[in-house]
């Protein structure tokens, strides 16, 4: 009998469409996606009006705030909920964003609204849940996955073009293309919420199910 595999504290899925896609939408889905890219990547350059304020202040890697929360992990062994709420929020918005551009729903991403995609972090007892010297070195423990991750993001482009022909000639996205992007994309996020998010000191696992 076959050992189950632990669930990683980052769980992530996006509901599988139960109706054929647009193929208009698909069609022409880098130029529609044009707009609420340009909202991600203003939301992610920094929460403040003074850019240099912001980095100075809390410190910011692609909008996630990231050198504030490891300061006060090893000194003060404290996550103050409201920049993880901030963090996990960003992230959200952000696997809408990639879900839309990757063709796996035809909802316009929302920039506060669950849709179809979800993802959930449990907020972490510093104290408890993390070791305080830890977040100093998860990036450079993580780099295993980043060169994984450079392939399978190559492989998703491609997968991703061929769900594309497919939509446009039936409809429908092949659903072993579907769970294989899914899975890339749980993958990439289990890693930020391990070496940037700071949300769990779990190493994330080689693999694409939950």
């Amino acid at each position: 009998m076959a050992q189950q595999q632990d669930p990683y504290p980052l769980q992530f899925s996006v509901d599988y469409p139960d109706r054929p896609l647009d193929r208009l939408s698909s069609f022409f889905r880098v130029i529609a996606a044009i707009p609420i890219v340009i909202v991600l990547v203003l939301v992610s350059a920094g929460s403040l009006d003074d850019r240099k304020d912001a980095q100075s202040t809390a410190g910011f890697v692609g909008g996630i705030v990231l050198f504030a929360p490891v300061l006060m992990i090893l000194f003060r062994q404290k996550y103050p909920r409201w920049w993880f709420d901030w963090n996990l929020a960003l992230l959200r918005f952000g696997n809408r964003v990639g879900v839309y551009l990757c063709l796996l729903r035809d909802e316009y991403p929302s920039t506060d609204e669950e849709q179809a995609v979800h993802l959930e972090v449990p907020y972490p007892d510093a104290k408890k849940d993390i070791d305080r010297w830890l977040p100093l070195l998860k990036w450079l423990l993580a780099i295993p996955h980043y060169m994984v991750l450079v392939a399978l993001f190559l492989a998703l482009v491609a997968v991703v073009i061929g769900a594309w022909f497919a939509i446009l000639f039936t409809t429908r996205y092949p659903r072993s293309l579907f769970d294989f992007v899914v899975g890339v994309i749980r993958w990439s996020n289990r890693v930020t919420a391990y070496a940037f998010l700071l949300a769990t000191d779990k190493y994330p696992p080689f693999r694409f199910s939950p």
